[in-house]
């Protein structure tokens, strides 16, 4: 005897009789809903935002629950008589016709106040019959134990399905009506007239960004590249920082609770630990230096001012991860259970040069970029969250007389390009005119490149290098390197940048 037959368990008589069972579904609820539905077509809005028709298990009454809330959005009767001419009246149900059972469902109509309920029974019902061929699937899968699926794709796999049913009562994504698509669309333009500052997305708290981007748009992959020293990371702790501390809640129908303005941010930090990002973030918003708050070289006042901002942090969403050299995978799993658990609006990487891909060892560090890209913008639209990703410049910058960057300085630059849906770079000038100033200050020179440092001290560029659904250009911002914190500059007449 074989291995696979001695784990088999002998049926009991019980068992052997219940050879077939049917997956969970209550056709006398579903019946009842729908000559709800057809007695009064106020039904169908009482359960219309929760319910669709492959919720229900019987095919015909998904093809009746459709056209039924196909006409009603029309502003027009959905009855028997008008149902019928979209169906094939004459098939047969049992021994009555498709004409004569939409007539029965009505006439054995229940209250519309039990319409609700009824539906509910059937949402949940279809969310069973979904969890049963997860959990068949997660079953046949590692019986298999195909190749090409490890048992840590299987869990991912398995986590991502769960995620997507739990989220949206399905998993199988699948195509969109035009309608619904249309509807979403309308739905934002009127979150963003209700919204602080009019803006489609997430606003970033720095006014002339926002003007050109229109926010942080929900699942898209915004990469943030600069080389080092140029303030990438404090860029994003600022954004970080605003979206979080403007976060306001709003409670759904459901209890569960959306924002209003800002958000619940997500902060993978895999170049610093949390301490040393607190401790910016506290610097940024303190107006204390962070070289300070390190050396412990602070007065009384100063003291009480951290003491008050760290009451401030408690009640901030920034959630931290320090994980060094996570995976696509992890950072995915991780993310998709903050969302579950606390709420997720925003997602921050810093940076994705330290993250690993999960493909095999074998693989070169450009098809690794490529996986980690392709995953993040992925997990953006999964999450219809915006992701915030930074990214390292190649040296060949350094090299060039104009140190602007391009889209061709992005390392593994191909996959990071070709994902992101906007890229920005970071630029301090004062930076590099800082480096070139002459050794003796009675040099000729040295008022030439006085004048020019002070044109360029305390600002920074923020170069919009693509932008799948806006335009070009850069922004010029106030940079108070002391406090590495990026502000809207008080002269609206800077935001715009004028090549030299």
């Amino acid at each position: 005897m074989n291995e696979a037959a001695r784990r088999i368990v002998p049926m009991t008589k019980d068992q052997g009789d219940a050879t077939y069972r049917e997956a969970p579904n209550n056709l006398e609820a579903e019946q009842a809903l729908l000559g709800a539905i057809l007695v009064n077509n106020d039904a169908f809005y009482r359960v219309s935002d929760f319910l669709k028709p492959v919720h229900l298990n019987e095919p015909l009454h998904r093809k009746i629950f459709e056209v039924a809330g196909d006409i009603i959005r029309m502003g027009k009767t959905a009855n028997p008589v008008t149902i019928k001419t979209f169906l094939k009246a004459d098939e047969k149900v049992g021994d009555m016709t498709v004409a004569q059972y939409l007539a029965r469902l009505a006439s054995e109509a229940v209250s519309i106040i039990n319409a609700e309920d009824y539906g509910r029974a059937i949402y949940d019902l279809a969310l069973r019959r979904s969890l049963i061929t997860i959990g068949e699937d997660m079953v046949n899968i590692a019986y298999d134990a195909p190749l090409d699926m490890p048992p840590q794709s299987q869990i991912e796999d398995a986590e991502r399905r769960l995620f997507e049913l739990a989220e949206t009562g399905r998993y199988d994504g699948g195509f969109q009506a035009f309608n619904d698509a249309v509807a979403l669309a309308i739905d934002m333009a009127g979150q963003a007239f209700e919204r602080d500052g009019h803006l489609s997305g997430i606003s970033s708290g720095i006014q002339s960004l926002d003007a050109r981007m229109g926010g942080l748009q929900r699942s898209d992959l915004i990469v943030l590249a600069g080389r080092p020293g140029m303030g990438k990371t404090s860029l994003a702790t600022n954004i970080a920082w605003n979206v979080a501390h403007a976060y306001e809640p709003e409670v759904q129908a459901d209890g569960s609770f959306k924002a209003r303005n800002g958000g619940v941010v997500g902060f993978y930090s895999l170049e610093m630990s949390s301490e040393q990002l607190a401790t910016r973030i506290i610097s940024e918003q303190t107006d204390v230096s962070s070289s300070k708050i390190r050396r412990g070289d602070i007065s009384e006042a100063e003291f009480e001012k951290l003491v008050g901002f760290s009451q401030t942090m408690q009640k901030t969403p920034l959630y931290i991860d320090q994980t060094g050299g996570i995976s696509i995978a992890q950072l995915s799993a991780r993310a998709r259970r903050l969302k579950r658990q606390r709420g997720l609006d925003c997602l921050v990487v810093d940076y994705i040069q330290l993250m690993t891909g999960s493909g095999k060892s074998g693989d070169n560090r450009v098809q690794e970029i490529t996986q980690i890209t392709t995953g993040l913008k992925a997990l953006g639209k999964e999450l219809n969250v915006p992701i915030i990703a930074l990214s390292q410049l190649s040296r060949q910058v350094e090299s060039r007389e104009d140190k602007r960057p391009q889209l061709s300085d992005l390392r593994e630059s191909g996959s990071i390009e070709q994902d992101a849906d906007v890229v920005l770079f970071v630029f301090r000038e004062e930076y590099y005119v800082k480096n070139m100033e002459p050794r003796d200050e009675f040099d000729p020179k040295y008022e030439e490149w006085k004048q020019k440092f002070e044109a360029v001290k305390g600002t920074a560029d923020v170069i919009i290098a693509k932008q799948r659904h806006g335009p070009t250009g850069t922004v010029k911002l106030a940079f108070q390197a002391e406090f590495t914190r990026f502000t809207d500059l008080a002269d609206p007449s800077f935001t715009q940048y004028e090549e030299h």
